[in-house]
């Protein structure tokens, strides 16, 4: 088997460098979640059902210094009985590659629907938190953090 070598002309080189540079500058950018993506992923959950806001309590820094290991705590109000209690909760950002970052299961048995993660947020952005009730009501919250040192995107 003999090897060939390239037909490749430096014309034709140059071009495919030029066109790998320009997808490598605009990839990043078009790589990002934005305020829609992120609707269209609660869409998906939960179609168009209404939110209220109230019953979640979020508490994230107003100013992260490092966008590698920012606190997230979430706390929503429920008596966590058979009857009334949290089913799911998740969060989302705005400005990550991938918009949703946790999702957290609840049954009446954990007694308090409340928890407590570190996550990665490329740049100043807004979290948003949809929990889901056992009755179907669904309840949200946001915030707004300012990244001042990049953590997943760069």
């Amino acid at each position: 088997m003999l090897i060939q070598p390239s037909t490749l002309s430096r014309r034709d080189a140059v071009k495919a460098a030029a066109w790998a540079l320009a997808a490598a500058a605009i990839a990043p950018k078009l790589a990002f979640a934005d305020e829609k993506t992120v609707a269209a992923e609660i869409k998906k959950l939960y179609g168009d059902k209404p939110m209220a806001s109230g019953k979640i309590k979020l508490d994230v820094p107003e100013i992260a210094e490092n966008g590698l290991v920012v606190p997230i705590n979430i706390e929503i109000e429920s008596p966590m009985t058979e009857a009334d209690y949290v089913k799911a909760v998740h969060v989302f950002a705005e400005g990550n590659p991938q918009p949703g970052v946790v999702s957290y299961q609840f049954t009446p048995a954990c007694g308090k629907a409340s928890a407590a993660t570190r996550m990665r947020l490329a740049q100043t952005q807004d979290i948003i938190c949809v929990a889901e009730m056992s009755n179907g009501a669904l309840h949200t919250a946001k915030a707004n953090i300012k990244v001042t040192i990049g953590g997943c995107g760069g």
